[in-house]
């Protein structure tokens, strides 16, 4: 088949190949070590959400998981916060457009401490992914089916996979500013989802649940607005082809929580105006 592809498409392929690096250090990192827990992981969760846990609810009342949520949602924010902590003292290598400690030798010789700190961070960071796919089984329980939408399935189920590739076979910094950007919009979101865990005596005062969606939105416009300047300003970092990734990726996740952010807000919004002159 390659023998038919024009030659600038057989370059790209070829540059992809050459970016990718098997990294066997990471091999006894727990649910790293190979591509069938993750898979095996991603695929039960598919298949619970969108067909068993829906079947399973189907002539049962809703869980009372409340204490469970707090619990959750709790730790959500601990460990979120927990890895924005690491983040003073590593900005200043990851903003500047420099090359990799990654790929280049002497700069991992140099900055060892910070190599060492981005392994450990980049672990715990697709851990906590991991964890995030409960979210959408807590959905299930509690009989909330209409929240499993497609956006929430998809950037769920692709976070985790596709940090998992990067730990595994294309480390750079890039995935580091995403999982910064992201962590910071979800010590905010799971705060709110803890206090609306609490009742309708706290929640009533909630009134910004709206500008989450704000947030994920302005999220992934930052992300897309670093991965474009790594590109223009042509920055010596390392498997270019994660940068392009997470650049359609984030327009793509703007697109869908910007139609989300549509119809939950402003065209209800609409549609009861409506209502109410008619």
């Amino acid at each position: 088949m390659e023998a038919y592809l024009p030659d600038w498409i057989m370059t790209r392929i070829q540059a992809i190949k050459d970016e990718i690096h098997e990294d066997k250090r990471v091999d006894n990192w727990f649910l790293v070590q190979s591509w069938i827990p993750v898979t095996s992981i991603v695929m039960a969760y598919l298949v619970f959400v969108n067909y068993l846990g829906p079947r399973m609810m189907r002539n049962r009342p809703a869980y009372n998981i409340k204490y469970i949520m707090l619990v959750y949602n709790l730790i959500q924010t601990l460990m979120n916060a927990q890895m924005l902590t690491n983040l003073p003292g590593t900005m200043h290598h990851l903003i500047r457009c420099t090359p990799s400690i990654f790929r280049d030798p002497e700069l991992k010789y140099q900055n060892f401490h910070l190599w060492i700190l981005f392994n450990e961070m980049s672990h715990r960071y697709y851990l906590i992914k991991l964890l995030d796919l409960l979210d959408t089984v807590f959905f299930v329980l509690r009989k909330k089916q209409s929240h499993v939408t497609f956006l929430h399935v998809y950037h769920h189920s692709l976070m985790v996979m596709a940090i998992w590739f990067g730990i595994r076979y294309l480390k750079a910094e890039q995935g580091i500013v995403l999982g910064a950007i992201n962590c910071v919009v979800h010590v905010v979101m799971y705060s709110y989802y803890f206090l609306a865990a609490l009742g309708p005596s706290v929640r009533k005062y909630l009134w910004w649940k709206k500008y989450l969606t704000i947030l994920q939105l302005i999220q992934f416009i930052l992300i897309g607005v670093h991965a474009l300047c790594l590109i223009i300003f042509r920055c010596p970092m390392p498997v270019m082809f994660i940068t392009y990734f997470i650049l359609l990726q984030a327009i793509v996740m703007c697109i869908l929580f910007g139609n989300f952010y549509y119809q939950s807000y402003v065209k209800k919004k609409s549609d009861k105006l409506k209502e109410a002159l008619d």
